[in-house]
């Protein structure tokens, strides 16, 4: 960061050589006055011809462009964005075309006016530290709001419902009920499923409450277009006697927003925390009432399937499927049979049919965390027995040269007698045993 700073300074002073100015923009600014320090630099390039700007690159560095039109260049030594002032103009559905348009004398308030938030149409001039702040950004950011630049050009990107919804996450603002009102007639099916994806995993990656990027879109119902599956948990009913703190919907919530505090610990924090959100979708399938009773029988099996449909609407990679579909599976497991004090051939199964153990780990903590119970001692029991596991693993165990020494030929039943092999492993059977059963079980298999 230190070296585009530095570049940015020196591309300002060459900038006001020629008669222009620059501009620090968009999060860059914002995350500077909340004190927050930000990767990425990006700069706005006023009152010179876009011929004079290319000439001033040139002198700092090997220069990149994106696009012929678009007015956004780099350089290769460092990670500085430098944009032209421009207009854009959607031409179609979605956030897949726009017709931009670049005018280096627009003007700092009209080049703001295109930003999303008034958060984000904030600038700095980069040599004076000057604020531009042509709609009031920065007492919205003081007060914790998040409110749109103009009706008539916010409409035209409804990517920014998602971005809203995930800048209200990661950094607790508040949307106004003006920004609220005019995202509920915008119409989100068009969406890009990868863009989709990306402001998702912001919120579940960054926000310390990754549930408020869920609940702003119930309050823009907008909820149903590609999250229908969390939005069917609303108002499915658990027993309170497990689940105090309410309905399905309000439980996923909870275990969501205790999974991102223990994002830190995971070993796939992306997936964790989208297990997180898909591990009770299926209550809202399997969820009924009898004697007085709420009963969830079968809903991690249910869930697999519904969390599939959920995965391949945004487009999850298969890595990440098959992850969190692992985890809806096995999330009851853990604290069963921590609860249980289950014999160690159980949690060694367990351990061995995750994906990830340890996250596997995790996400029954958060599960118990959005019950509002305490998880220690289940933690305990389980991080214990997880050890057990892996001491288990460690031991010597038959392999197929092992068979294969043992006369028998590698045909089809080899396939049989290693799986029944495994068994005798994971039940704690030395190795010497365990060939000796294994080679009786092949021998009957002749």
């Amino acid at each position: 960061m230190e070296d585009s700073m530095e570049t940015a300074r020196r591309l300002a002073q060459k900038v006001a050589a020629a008669g222009g100015r620059t501009y620090f923009v968009g999060g860059f600014v914002r995350d500077r006055l909340l004190g927050i320090q930000s990767k990425d630099v990006d700069v706005e390039v006023h009152g010179i011809a876009a011929r004079t700007l290319e000439e001033i690159l040139d002198t700092l560095g090997q220069r990149t462009q994106m696009g012929l039109s678009f007015g956004v260049y780099g350089l290769k030594h460092c990670s500085l964005d430098i944009a032209m002032p421009r207009k854009e103009q959607a031409t179609g559905r979605g956030h897949r075309d726009f017709a931009v348009y670049t005018d280096p004398f627009l003007g700092p308030e009209k080049a703001a006016k295109r930003r999303d938030f008034t958060v984000n149409a904030l600038m700095e001039d980069v040599l004076t530290g000057e604020i531009v702040d042509p709609f009031g950004g920065r007492q919205d950011l003081e007060k914790g709001i998040l409110r749109h630049v103009s009706d008539d050009s916010f409409p035209e990107d409804p990517l920014r419902v998602l971005r809203g919804a995930q800048f209200a996450a990661r950094f607790g603002f508040r949307v106004a009920e003006e920004t609220v009102r005019l995202c509920k007639t915008m119409e989100l099916s068009a969406l890009p499923r990868e863009r989709v994806l990306g402001e998702l995993q912001k919120a579940l990656e960054k926000a310390p409450r990754p549930s408020v990027f869920f609940e702003v879109l119930r309050q823009m119902e907008q909820l149903a277009v590609w999250f229908p599956e969390a939005q069917a948990l609303i108002g499915v009913p658990q027993d309170p006697v497990h689940h105090p703190e309410g309905d399905a919907w309000k439980h996923t919530m909870a275990v969501l927003d205790a999974a991102a505090g223990l994002r830190e610990a995971a070993e796939h924090p992306r997936w964790l925390l989208t297990a997180a959100l898909c591990h009770d979708l299926g209550k809202a399938e399997t969820t009924v009432i009898r004697e007085n009773r709420v009963r969830s029988i079968g809903h991690e099996e249910a869930g697999v399937t519904i969390a599939q449909r959920l995965l391949d609407r945004l487009g999850v990679p298969k890595e990440g499927k098959k992850y969190v579909q692992n985890m809806v599976l096995l999330h009851m497991r853990p604290n069963a049979l921590a609860g249980c004090d289950a014999g160690v051939k159980s949690t060694n199964k367990l351990f061995d049919s995750a994906l990830c153990p340890e996250d596997l780990i995790l996400l029954a903590k958060a599960d118990r965390l959005g019950q509002r119970k305490d998880p220690a001692r289940e933690e305990a029991w389980l991080r214990s027995r997880l050890e057990s596991y892996r001491e288990t693993m460690e031991k010597p165990y038959v392999m197929g040269r092992d068979l294969l020494e043992m006369g028998f030929a590698p045909d089809a039943r080899f396939s049989q007698a290693l799986a029944y092999a495994h068994k005798l492993r994971l039940a704690g059977v030395e190795k010497a045993d365990a060939l000796k059963q294994t080679v009786g079980y092949l021998r009957k298999l002749q």
